[in-house]
């Protein structure tokens, strides 16, 4: 069975340093079969405002080039978290990228959804969409690990993109994340359950945690749910990686056993 792995980070604002922690945890791993490792949101670079993030955008390309090195000197795929890449208007998109264990990008997704929430923590204010371009394309791929379904923190409020990627016959979700502690602990877990329930996939989410360098506080708690809504492995607030391996023939027993997909009357508006 295909493996994945949850690499969760308490990023710094430098690239070069938040590359050099994830050579260093790469460098551990032991790599025995099909391996898919999952970086959290903004991993490349967890920045203390939006015009430092347009500034890092213009040199994605070359961080795109070291982590396909990456991915065939150590024979992984790789999900790529998200790494900001140059827009229009001085903006910037919140890329994810998925390559496969030649180095070679295979899928890349732009996060739909922008968090602007007025939120009790010192933050106060998030408003992602003053600098960030939303994506307009659900993306789903094949892989080893099964066809994945892409998706970026905010996201996770909208169930609609999972069941579109679920008609699109996704198998396993991913969930970069960098989400706040207040609404962490109030709606994490619980929604990440519900992505899998409800479309019987795996998840994946890989998530920022601790306090950073730029003030901010995430919540932590990287997961991999199962396809029933189990909670297979939980990071809480440790930098481990965590680590499953998927179980087609799980996946499919559950799909066979309650049909979900076959009862929906409402899946042809997502077609």
């Amino acid at each position: 069975m295909a493996k994945v792995i949850a690499l969760p980070m308490c990023s710094a604002q430098t690239a070069e340093v938040n590359l050099a922690y994830l050579r260093r945890q790469l460098a551990l791993l032991v790599i025995e079969e099909e391996t898919l490792v999952c970086l959290p949101e903004s991993w490349l670079a967890f920045c203390e405002n939006a015009q430092q993030a347009w500034e890092g955008a213009h040199h994605s390309e070359q961080y795109l080039t070291e982590l396909s090195a990456l991915c065939r000197q150590y024979g992984i795929w790789l999900a790529a978290g998200t790494i900001a890449t140059l827009g229009v208007d001085e903006k910037y998109l919140a890329a994810s990228y998925l390559f496969n264990s030649c180095g070679e990008i295979v899928a890349r997704y732009n996060k739909i959804h922008l968090f602007d929430a007025n939120i009790s923590d010192k933050t106060k204010q998030y408003r992602e969409s003053e600098r960030t371009l939303p994506g307009q394309e659900i993306v789903v791929a094949d892989s080893p690990f099964g066809k994945i379904g892409f998706s970026v923190c905010y996201d996770l409020r909208f169930a609609s993109l999972y069941q579109a990627m679920r008609v699109l016959d996704a198998e396993l979700f991913l969930v970069p994340s960098a989400f706040t502690c207040a609404t962490g602990a109030a709606h994490w877990q619980p929604l990440l359950q519900a992505r899998a329930i409800e479309n019987q996939c795996y998840v994946v989410a890989a998530a920022q945690s601790g306090n950073h360098e730029n003030g901010r506080e995430t919540y932590g708690h990287s997961l991999i749910v199962s396809p029933w809504g189990e909670i297979l492995a939980d990071t809480k607030t440790s930098l481990e990686p965590i680590s499953q391996k998927i179980d087609r023939a799980l996946l499919d027993s559950i799909r066979r056993n309650m049909p979900v997909m076959d009862h929906n009357r409402f899946k042809s508006e997502f077609l």
